[in-house]
């Protein structure tokens, strides 16, 4: 547990406790078995005390209630000393993987009221398939009583069965056994089910890993700067931590940078507020400066080395009717639910740098940066411009001007969310389609849009209508003798008068 002071782990904060499972004869046997050893007795008590807070036919959450009922279950005074023996205590747990502790901060009452997240034991088999676990158990127990828990684990099949060689699945399938309703989902259930659904999720795959802990931040900040009250407040903030280490996925960024960006001049409001935008822009020179120092350094690197003619290749939940087709480059790599959570999600510094198989071209980095900084388009809008224009097959069309137009376009349309960005890029590929058919002449010239909502002034616009010809396409008419006559008659009269 992380506690930089001692007073803000003390028996008057409150706690509640959260489990998603039940203990089993077997679990019980592995926790005293294999953990109890590693954390100790007092440790052990503590989660056996913080387990039993729930029923235990039940998982959730209990009931916030005060510190002190732990230290008066663990028979600690509530003192120094006994909050220091329950910091350690706790800190133990949450090193082997059986808790995890959440600080949840009240703004208002200025309350920190203390989550403890209970996890289910390691069956056998992954216990000893972690090398810090099984190591540190050998440290405890010794070698020779580890090699005897690992052996009163599992049991060996009979002996009998090496005389057996074919070994088929007999298994019955879901599908064979039995038999859905092909009827549609009913909406009140699927309502029902959606509210009653837990409000914490669990943290998606994708999301960026911690880069920045607020305990490294304080380690090397300057103790003598004047923003450093306010960067101590961010450890009550997880909404800000949670964007600094975004800041730092999307631009590349450690702690020592972060923490020199946060030292300087105008940084923070007078009451503490994080200028953010400044903060954002500030971090994008830092991340312009290292390209260029690292792309210096490829050029000195690869000078006087041959290079190879052959280019690499690129080594890259919301509702399906929304979802874009992967770009052919990116088939063999992600499947189309893991694509578009990347459009959602990822910053697009790093979904333009799956475009590229080296570094990303300067102009491409300066015309994204403008529409990030200066129009201020969200990332998932800016990443399915990326896809739209990368897409595309006319390359020749991927210019400074055009990549702006579309980005401007977006900007007055009002488009901020992902969803209607894909609607946008939709409607555009239809009237670029359109466009080409009347280009080539499949469809009669109207005068209409570009792709931009604009009418159309270039060539088709200006070209003459064509003029109605009159085609000899009816019946053969006979010719009398009488008529002739008359014809040749009119025709001599005619040439008689010239």
């Amino acid at each position: 547990m992380r506690v930089s002071n001692i007073m803000e782990f003390t028996e008057n904060h409150r706690y509640f406790t959260s489990r998603d499972f039940a203990l089993s004869g077997l679990d019980r046997k592995l926790f005293i078995s294999l953990y109890q050893p590693m954390v100790g007795a007092i440790s052990a008590a503590f989660y056996q005390l913080l387990y039993h807070q729930i029923a235990e036919d039940r998982t959730g959450s209990s009931s916030p209630e005060p510190q002190r009922r732990l230290f008066f279950g663990l028979g600690l005074e509530p003192n120094a000393a006994g909050r220091q023996t329950a910091i350690d205590a706790a800190s133990r747990l949450e090193a082997v993987g059986l808790m995890q502790v959440f600080r949840n901060h009240n703004p208002i009452t200025e309350e920190s009221l203390y989550e403890y997240v209970l996890q289910r034991p390691l069956n056998s088999q992954e216990f000893f398939s972690n090398y810090h676990l099984t190591l540190l158990l050998r440290d405890k127990v010794g070698k020779s009583a580890l090699i005897e828990l690992r052996d009163g684990f599992k049991t060996e099949p009979p002996a009998e069965l090496a005389r057996f060689v074919n070994r088929e699945e007999a298994t019955m399938p879901f599908y064979e056994m039995f038999r859905i309703g092909a009827g549609a989902m009913d909406p009140e259930l699927e309502t029902g089910w959606a509210e009653s659904a837990t409000a914490k999720e669990r943290t998606p795959s994708f999301q960026p890993q911690e880069r920045i802990r607020h305990s490294e931040m304080m380690l090397r900040f300057p103790r003598g700067s004047a923003n450093r009250g306010f960067v101590e407040r961010l450890n009550r903030a997880p909404e800000l931590m949670a964007q600094l280490n975004y800041l730092a996925y999307k631009f590349s960024l450690e702690v020592p940078e972060i923490c020199r960006l946060l030292d300087e001049d105008g940084i923070f409001h007078g009451d503490g507020t994080l200028l953010w935008d400044e903060l954002q822009a500030r971090a994008n020179l830092i991340y312009r400066q290292d390209r260029k120092r690292d792309e210096e350094r490829e050029r000195f690197l690869a000078r006087g080395e041959e290079r190879s003619g052959t280019e690499t290749s690129v080594d890259m939940s919301h509702s399906s009717s929304f979802h874009l087709d992967i770009p052919e480059r990116f088939q063999t790599d992600v499947t189309v639910t893991r694509y578009n959570e990347m459009l959602r999600r990822e910053p697009y510094t790093r979904m333009l740098e799956r475009y590229f198989p080296g570094a990303v071209p300067d102009a491409f980095v300066r015309m994204f940066e403008r529409i990030d900084l200066n129009y201020k388009l969200p990332e998932p809008v800016i990443n399915v411009l990326i896809h739209y224009v990368f897409s595309m097959s006319h390359a020749q069309r991927l210019t400074k001007s055009f990549i702006d137009s579309i980005a401007s376009n977006m900007l007055a349309k009002g488009i901020d969310t992902l969803d209607r960005a894909v609607m946008y890029i939709r409607e555009q590929e239809k009237l670029n389609v359109t466009l080409e058919r009347k280009r080539r002449g499949e469809e009669p010239g109207r005068d209409g849009g570009n792709a931009f909502g604009t009418q159309g002034q270039g060539r088709n616009a200006r070209r003459k209508p064509a003029m109605s010809v009159v085609k000899d396409n009816g019946p053969i008419e006979e010719v009398s003798p009488e008529e002739m006559e008359k014809m040749l008659e009119l025709a001599r009269k005619l040439q008689g008068d010239k």
